[in-house]
């Protein structure tokens, strides 16, 4: 079936909400408070799978004519210009996308009787219909795949795993006294982007020591209005205080162009000035204002010694190195910018055994910048095939020279050594990793006489404060450890529940998961977003935070969908006192379990549960918050017109009266003890 050029690529499917809990911290601003709370998720390895029996992939068995022949007709109506080509098998599921300067002469080559590696014989012998889509270049070729694989995720090719947006550091450029701050996305705020950064640790680490080194204030622009008293950041001289006046215009532009120097790669001159400075104010005798310096160039110092390597010779690059051991890969890749190293970050693409290091690594490198900023200078560990074509895709994209080069001495080269040793660690790290969690789940399946190995755990919970806002939600677990892009949250929605009946709140989320998962898509529904061929659909093993009754609950929900026995199920009560290490276990029809204290699997247990809880009330904090937005102070009880005009008045905005303590609530004109307690309590009341 031949597309018309125009036609567009399938959609990419939304990838699932996946809500975090908010940080507060009294006097300080919640944009500086998330700075601890946005750490990256670990990465799963990916499963490697077993190579099949290679008597289904022999010339002139039926499927392989079958695929010959689908790629046959297609050969016919292909065009001789450059393009992307995606097999399909029965179901429509795309095997393949590849690319080509020539789609017709590419798809002849697959009809060949013979000469066919075995991955390559057994996607053919799947095979059942072959789209092609036509492109004016060859370089809109390579960038075409690189999306489509990353959108359609095919079996058969390299795919990029865990693929993040990089975090930046802003200094805006929209107010008169400057913030710094993280920012992901896209940069349409006006003012100074520098990055990427490996991960958002990196990031909260360097504003951290940029605060203590050049005192510019990371609060949001409604915090900064509506101070009258300087914050805790400045009294911890982690901020100059402009927002009251501690530091006049000049000087607080002075702080801000030093840090954007210092981020620019002018470190050197700006460590320079501060000791120049320090020594000025020393030889003065103004011992403390040479405190302050030292204590700034002690920051400096330490962001540098935080960053590692940072090269004399290389300026902006991105460096690519690839380590395969055991039938897995792991591409580090490290970021340097102004001469600076902004952190490294380990990818386990997944790719069947047979890709050798040079292809995982070109079809990686190409995938990686679909969606990002190329650096002028790309250094690899390998040789790719197509690297000159893949460097002029790049320049189309970023619209500068972009070189891409495999280093063999100097400086460069000890670079992609450093990354490729980075690499095989990481490596090394995940495969002691996942034979861990594999012990952990076969201890799991003999303790709770499992039929098999549990490939894929799922663990419920629910959170509500008496019956309000109410949330279910479920994370799911397997051989790698949690599986953060298959989480579920679920806004209760039945009209008659009983505020706070937890049993009907676990009925009502297992009815909403199982009922999606057994029945077909409807004719005509939007086609559902491609699986995830590593993470099983079905779960092994169910967990349900609670005793015997949140078990009979589930019990009966699943059988109201016709799965009495088709799902194990497990709750998983709390001790006395809600002490951990004194858990019950029950299983449906069987007496109750309970672990030694220290019994590694009770320690697994807990910490699916865990995960779990943190999950719940996140999502269930995030629901909350955006319900008070939208319903404003008038849900809190004997709080009318004029005292909620007398709390904007004073605090500004609905964010800081929520984060304001009972004292500051008591300082609002009209406002009593008792009702500060009551504006506090219902702001910061505990879900259940």
């Amino acid at each position: 079936m031949i597309h018309d050029p125009a036609e567009p690529p399938a959609a990419a499917a939304e990838p699932p909400a996946n809500a975090r809990p908010a940080a507060a911290a009294q006097d300080i601003d919640a944009a500086t408070a998330a700075l601890t709370l946005d750490e990256d998720d670990e990465p799963r390895l990916p499963e490697v799978e077993d190579e099949p029996d290679s008597s289904a992939a022999q010339p002139g068995a039926g499927p392989m004519a079958v695929g010959r022949s689908a790629i046959a007709r297609a050969v016919r109506l292909a065009p001789t210009s450059p393009g992307v080509y995606r097999m399909l098998n029965a179901e429509r599921d795309v095997l393949y996308v590849g690319k080509a300067k020539n789609v017709k002469k590419r798809l002849a080559s697959y009809a060949r009787p013979t000469g066919q590696v075995l991955r390559i014989a057994r996607m053919i012998a799947l095979t059942v219909e072959v789209e092609v889509i036509s492109t004016t270049t060859e370089t809109e070729a390579l960038l075409l795949e690189a999306n489509l694989i990353k959108q359609l995720r095919p079996r058969f090719n390299v795919q990029l795993r865990d693929d993040k947006s990089f975090p930046y550091i802003l200094i805006t450029g929209d107010h008169w006294a400057p913030q710094i701050l993280k920012h992901r996305g896209a940069q349409s705020r006006p003012g100074r982007y520098f990055g990427p950064f490996a991960s958002a640790g990196a990031v909260n680490r360097t504003i951290t020591a940029l605060q203590r080194a050049f005192l510019v204030r990371s609060c949001t622009d409604s915090f900064f209005e509506s101070r009258t008293r300087p914050c805790l950041l400045y009294q911890i001289r982690r901020c100059a205080g402009p927002c009251t006046g501690e530091v006049d215009f000049p000087g607080y532009s002075e702080l801000v162009r030093e840090a954007t120097d210092f981020l620019s790669g002018r470190s050197r001159a700006v460590k320079q000035l501060l000791a120049a400075e320090m020594e000025k104010a020393s030889g003065e005798l103004e011992f403390e204002t040479a405190a302050l310096y030292r204590d700034r160039l002690a920051a400096l110092s330490a962001i540098q010694s935080q960053q590692g390597i940072n090269p004399r010779t290389v300026e902006e690059a991105d460096v690519f190195a690839i380590h395969q051991d055991g039938g897995y890969s792991c591409v580090e890749v490290f970021f340097f910018r102004t001469g600076q190293n902004w952190g490294n970050r380990a990818y386990f693409p997944r790719a069947e055994k047979t890709f050798t290091p040079e292809e995982v690594l070109g079809a990686f490198v190409a995938q990686f910048f679909d969606d990002k900023p190329p650096p002028k200078l790309i250094l690899l560990s390998h040789e790719i095939e197509e690297a000159e074509l893949l460097a002029d895709a790049l320049c189309v994209k970023a619209g500068h020279k972009v070189e891409i080069t495999v280093p063999k001495r100097g400086e460069k080269k000890e670079l992609v050594a450093h990354a490729q040793t980075n690499a095989r660690e990481a490596l090394g790290r995940k495969l002691a990793d996942t034979a861990t969690q594999a012990r952990l789940l076969e201890n799991l399946a003999a303790t709770l006489g499992l039929p098999k190995v549990p490939q894929r755990i799922e663990v419920y919970d629910n959170s509500h404060i008496q019956g309000t806002n109410a949330v279910g939600a479920m994370i799911v677990a397997g051989p790698d450890g949690f599986i953060k892009n298959q989480y579920r949250k679920f806004n209760i929605r039945s009209e008659g529940l009983t505020p706070g009946d937890d049993y009907a709140m676990m009925r009502e989320v297992l009815q909403r998961r199982f009922k999606r998962l057994v029945t077909p898509p409807a004719e005509g529904d939007a086609p559902a977003k491609p699986k995830d061929d590593d993470v099983p659909q079905w779960p092994d093993l169910v967990i349900i935070d609670g005793g015997r009754g949140q078990l009979n609950a589930a019990r009966e929900a699943l059988a109201g969908i016709g799965l009495t026995d088709q799902v194990t199920l497990l709750g998983v009560a709390k001790g006395p006192d809600r002490d951990a290490g004194r858990e019950t276990l029950f299983l449906p029809d069987r007496d109750a379990i309970k672990l030694e204290p220290r019994d590694p699997v009770l320690y697994f247990i807990q910490r699916l549960r865990d995960e779990a809880h943190r999950f719940v009330i996140g999502s269930h904090r995030t629901l909350r918050k955006k319900d008070i937005r939208e319903a404003g102070l008038q849900e809190i009880p004997g709080i009318g017109p004029t005292r909620k005009r007398a709390l904007l008045l004073h605090f500004g905005t609905l964010k800081e009266i929520e984060r304001a303590s009972i004292a500051d609530l008591g300082k609002v004109p009209g406002i009593s003890a008792e009702s500060a307690r009551r504006i506090f309590e219902f702001f910061h009341a505990r879900p259940g």
